[in-house]
């Protein structure tokens, strides 16, 4: 998934999903210690969404994400 797909999210589901992508990596590593994962890159995968959501929530708390909302002024920052 997508950032901009999980900044559309509210803070609450974010945490969910933080929860489910955890679970998940959990079990992918099982898999593999086990010798049952068959597509290795699932780990990468997991691990990068799981790093999204958590810099996502961080932004939420710091009130980057309004920040960035409210960016769009119209100027392009040049002279």
């Amino acid at each position: 998934m997508k950032a901009s797909e999980y900044r559309e999210r509210t803070l609450e589901e974010l945490h969910q999903t933080a929860l489910d992508l955890k679970q998940d990596l959990f079990n992918l590593r099982f898999q593999h210690a086990t010798g049952q994962l068959d597509d290795t890159s699932r780990l990468a995968q997991a691990k990068r969404n799981l790093a999204r959501v958590r810099t996502i929530i961080r932004e939420h708390e710091l009130g980057i994400r309004a920040a960035l909302n409210g960016k769009g002024d119209g100027q392009s920052g040049t002279n």
